[in-house]
């Protein structure tokens, strides 16, 4: 099985928008979706890949503004983490509270038990802490960690709804993982569990 996994960083907070396709079956996940980025969606026409589904890693604002835009244009669902659909009331409280302009709330589907690009599985790694839904996808040796955790950091828990306990439990919880596991965060550059494991485990 070979993925290509190809970053889309959107502005203005630099949101990586991730789009993995199977080179085998030619499927398409996007993993979040900050805008409905046109050279996104001519990479996918290009690669001649067929978008299957988005997946958000939780439901802050600035990961899901693209969402809705592209489940019209593809025709296809986009799944979160049921225990983050409260975050969806308040999406246009922070934008407008930030001086940005409202949006349209996406219709946001829960996770389903089963995931899979090509033949595939995507296995969810609950990792409450940033918000109460957060997941990590795995995918073979790839874990798209969303605001969990980025290269010699993690996710703030100094907002509504965040758990600074929560967001530990949840990275030593990643730290079960191999150390070649590459790691591709939702801001910032990717990194490995290995490269991380250290400051994690000093906590």
């Amino acid at each position: 099985m070979s993925l290509q996994i190809q970053t889309f960083r959107e502005p203005p907070f630099d949101n990586n928008n991730y789009v993995v396709i199977d080179e085998e079956s030619h499927e398409a996940i996007l993993v979040d979706c900050s805008a409905a980025d046109e050279t996104m969606m001519d990479y996918i026409k290009n690669q001649g890949a067929t978008l299957k589904y988005i997946l958000i890693t939780h439901a802050h604002f600035d990961h899901i503004l693209g969402v809705d835009e592209v489940m019209k244009k593809y025709q296809v669902p986009a799944y979160v983490h049921p225990a983050d659909f409260p975050l969806l009331q308040d999406m246009n409280g922070w934008l407008t509270r930030l001086g940005f302009p409202t949006a349209t709330i996406p219709n946001l589907s829960p996770l389903l038990s089963t995931l899979k690009i090509g033949q595939t599985s995507i296995q969810v790694i609950p990792t409450a802490g940033h918000t109460p839904g957060c997941v990590c996808y795995l995918i073979d040796n790839h874990l798209f960690s969303g605001d969990t955790l980025f290269r010699g950091t993690h996710g703030r828990v100094d907002i509504p709804l965040s758990d600074a306990q929560a967001i530990r439990e949840s990275l030593l919880h990643l730290m079960e993982l191999p150390d070649d596991i590459t790691v591709y965060p939702g801001h910032g550059h990717p990194t490995t569990i290995g490269n991380e494991r250290g400051w994690i485990t000093r906590k």
